[in-house]
């Protein structure tokens, strides 16, 4: 995705720009990493990867129409005068700043939101989206679920995009005259310096919990890269959520001035101070910074979903919406696809779908059901292969300790061998009469349904939204919620 209208800047404005005495004749109309989205015109950055180097595709570069790539002094050794070179230290470092540049800092034209966390960011992210939206404002969303500009969705392939996609995106969406942007953003994007150049109006922190050690080896780790986003470089002012012990830590490190919120710390910026239980729901009364006071019906269910929905008002507050306004139109808002979301066939048991794929996430969500079930709670869950593989034992506890019937399953296997993956979610749990093990998750969907009977809640946890089921390094069309469609209708 990029804007219609394309601009052009000179090699020696990107030499100013990078301070290099750069000789070059010449201009470039676009700036990407990736060798399979080059467009005629485009400025290539090769950047060495995990297998290999960008600047091996030199050649497919300039057949797509790269007029010169940047590198690292190991990159240029492999271009061989197949396009003229600009050489650098560390261009990783600089990749996603040089889009920011060349698209005019997009970010800074909108009112920019960023929310981080390991839990809860799409369903926050939604909530503001359709918040601002109920109040006319023109709205974009960036995030797990794909890209949305007002009401035109497109795919994306990661949580947060590479550095010169994303500034693509937002250059688009300004294109296009909006004027309010919410994303999410990853671990893996602050870590991987794919966030340099973008500083939001407002960053936002949900919680931190395990997942991803694959990637950053320790949790400290892992909450260090989330906090880079509540840093001068990348924000200007955040809210940050106390009852999570990590979002606690963030308070004392943070540099960017922030605000506080909490579900019951009534010495929170943002807290509630009434929440009383309805029929798929909640009522509940809100009070903001200045006295604001937010009352109204919340249609989600589960606690996570009171900590998501106080966190969207909060932002939507800040961002400049009217409170009294909020109020009424809370009871409007629809949770994210994916999140507990309802697969209806007229049958007598519940049917839902839900992404959780962390240990906490899964406790969240099967309390959460638990709130709403007058049977029993029947519960499919895998994990993803080539991950981290620690919190496999104890996403196995969650589901087998939230459920009536746990059955364990494939999620997105990818290069490793399933069984293996169950072994060690299920932790020899094989004659538990409560535990099932179907490695085929087609059939564990079926197991399920199979099993309901009127007052129950089937629920098929991991995957989500998603639409496709990785194995063996091959994606396959897999999607819970027509899967779970099609078990209800084989039982008629």
């Amino acid at each position: 995705m990029r804007p219609i209208n394309p601009q052009s800047k000179s090699f020696r404005e990107l030499g100013r720009f990078l301070s290099l005495d750069l000789e070059m004749d010449g201009s470039f109309s676009g700036v990407t990493t990736s060798s399979t989205l080059i467009e005629q015109g485009d400025l290539f950055v090769a950047l060495p990867g995990a297998k290999s180097h960008g600047a091996t595709f030199a050649s497919k570069a300039a057949e797509n129409g790269a007029v010169a790539i940047l590198t690292d002094s190991e990159g240029a050794k492999l271009v061989a005068g197949k396009l003229p070179v600009l050489v650098c230290e560390n261009p990783r470092n600089l990749a996603a700043d040089i889009a920011s540049w060349f698209y005019g800092r997009p970010f800074s034209s909108m009112e920019s939101v960023g929310i981080t966390g390991t839990n809860g960011k799409t369903t926050t992210a939604s909530l503001l989206f359709q918040l601002w939206r109920l109040q006319q404002r023109s709205v974009g969303m960036i995030g797990t679920t794909g890209v949305e500009i007002d009401s035109d969705q497109y795919p994306s392939t990661f949580t947060t995009p590479e550095g010169s996609e994303l500034q693509a995106i937002a250059a688009t969406m300004r294109e296009r005259c909006l004027t309010h942007v919410v994303m999410e953003v990853s671990s893996h994007a602050l870590a991987q310096k794919r966030m340099v150049g973008t500083k939001f109006r407002l960053a936002a922190f949900s919680n931190l919990t395990q997942d991803h050690l694959d990637f950053h080896g320790t949790m400290e780790e892992y909450f260090h890269a989330k906090a880079l986003l509540f840093t001068q470089e990348y924000s200007e002012s955040a809210l940050i959520n106390i009852d999570d012990p990590w979002g606690s830590k963030l308070t004392q490190i943070a540099s960017t001035p922030y605000q506080t919120l909490s579900r019951e710390n009534r010495g929170a910026d943002w807290h509630y101070t009434a929440i009383r239980s309805i029929s798929h729901g909640y009522e509940v009364s809100i009070r903001g910074t200045g006295g604001i006071l937010i009352e109204g019906r919340i249609p989600l269910v589960g606690l996570h979903n009171l900590d998501n929905a106080l966190m969207a008002v909060a932002l939507g507050v800040t961002t400049g919406l009217d409170p009294l306004a909020i109020g009424e139109d809370l009871s409007r808002l629809v949770g994210a696809p994916g999140r507990l979301e309802s697969v209806d066939l007229g049958q007598k048991f519940l049917a839902l779908v839900d992404y959780a794929h962390t240990p906490d996430a899964v406790v969240r969500s099967l309390s959460a059901v638990r709130e709403i079930t007058s049977g029993r709670v029947i519960a499919v869950l895998g994990c993803g292969g080539d991950r981290d593989t620690t919190k496999r034992p104890l996403m196995g506890d969650a589901l087998v300790a939230g459920s009536d019937l746990a059955i364990f399953t494939s999620d997105n296997p990818r290069s490793e061998d399933p069984s293996k993956i169950l072994e060690a979610m299920s932790n020899g749990r094989t004659s538990d009469e409560k535990v099932v093990l179907e490695i085929d998750r087609r059939g564990a969907i079926a197991i399920a349904v199979s099993e309901a009977i009127a007052g129950d809640t089937v629920i098929i946890l991991g995957k989500g939204h998603e639409v496709g089921q990785e194995i063996a390094g091959i994606k396959h069309p897999f999607d819970d919620r027509l899967e779970l469609a099609r078990a209800i209708e084989a039982l008629s």
